[in-house]
């Protein structure tokens, strides 16, 4: 009898423990910045992408925001962040898989705000044996990767731009 309860109470908590959160993952280049400047701020039509982006995720329950450690990206999620009541995590843009990991392990919704060249590479992850994703050409400014986290750890992704919204 003994082992039986240990037997179960092994089995619970594997179960318990290789389960995942459902969630969503949002994932954006940041606005248009200016264009002088080592760590430009956004222009006029990037603030205006950064509101837009706060009015699209509002009522979308964002529980954790990662950006990189530069104004154009901080820029691009302060308003979402100030109206979800979430402080803005910074991640490191060469370090994909720490990134990746600390999503999968967090509960809630997720937006990221990262650049050109790595948001494609972060929506990769997630799309399995799917289509991969190119990095962005320099002017694309306009998509939303949405990531869907099922219960069983599968995930898909879909583009959408901020027109669909």
């Amino acid at each position: 009898m003994k082992y039986f309860l240990v037997l179960l109470f092994a089995t619970l908590f594997a179960a318990c423990s290789s389960k995942q959160e459902p969630k969503t993952i949002y994932i954006v280049r940041h606005a248009e910045k200016q264009l002088t400047g080592d760590d430009p701020l956004l222009s006029v039509a990037g603030n205006a992408r950064a509101v837009k982006l706060s009015q699209i995720l509002s009522g979308k329950d964002i529980k954790h925001i990662y950006s990189t450690d530069y104004n154009r990206t901080k820029l691009t999620v302060a308003q979402t962040a100030s109206e979800a009541g979430v402080q803005v995590e910074t991640y490191d843009a060469k370090n994909h898989d720490a990134l990746v990991k600390k999503i999968r392990s967090v509960e809630g919704n997720v937006l990221v705000v990262g650049h050109s060249n790595t948001v494609g590479q972060i929506a990769n992850y997630f799309v399995g044996d799917g289509k991969k994703y190119e990095d962005l050409d320099d002017s694309e400014y306009n998509y939303i990767y949405v990531v869907k986290v099922e219960k069983n750890g599968t995930s898909t992704v879909v583009t959408k731009t901020y027109k669909d919204y």
